[in-house]
C-alpha cells in the first residue's frame, strides 16, 4: 500500500480509535472489590477441593485393587480444577506492562 497523505490519515485515524478501544477495554477489564473479593472466595474454595481431589487419589491408590477408572476421573477434574484456578489467579494479577 502507498500511504499518500490521504492513506496516511486514514491509517493514523484507525490507529487512534484502536488505541481508544484498547483503553476502553482496559476500563472495562478493571474489577469492583466486591468482584475481586468474590473471585478470591471461589479461588479458595477451588484450592480446597483441589487439596482434598488430592488427598482422595492417594487414599484410593494405596487400597489394593482399586478402581482405576475412578481414580483417572478424580485426576481429570483435578487437571480441570488446577486450569480454573489458574485462571482466576491471572484474572486476580494485573497485567503489568513494560
Amino acid at each position: 500500500m502507498v500511504f499518500d497523505g490521504q492513506n496516511f490519515e486514514r491509517a493514523r485515524g484507525e490507529a487512534r480509535r484502536a488505541r481508544v478501544a484498547i483503553g476502553i477495554g482496559i476500563r472495562r477489564l478493571r474489577m469492583t472489590e466486591e468482584e475481586e473479593t468474590e473471585l478470591k472466595i471461589q479461588l479458595e474454595r477451588l484450592r480446597q477441593e483441589h487439596r482434598d481431589l488430592d488427598a482422595a487419589i492417594e487414599a484410593l491408590q494405596a487400597v489394593p485393587g482399586v478402581d482405576l477408572i475412578q481414580v483417572q476421573r478424580l485426576k481429570k477434574r483435578k487437571l480441570i480444577l488446577r486450569d480454573r484456578i489458574t485462571f482466576i489467579e491471572d484474572q486476580l494479577t494485573p497485567d503489568i506492562i513494560a
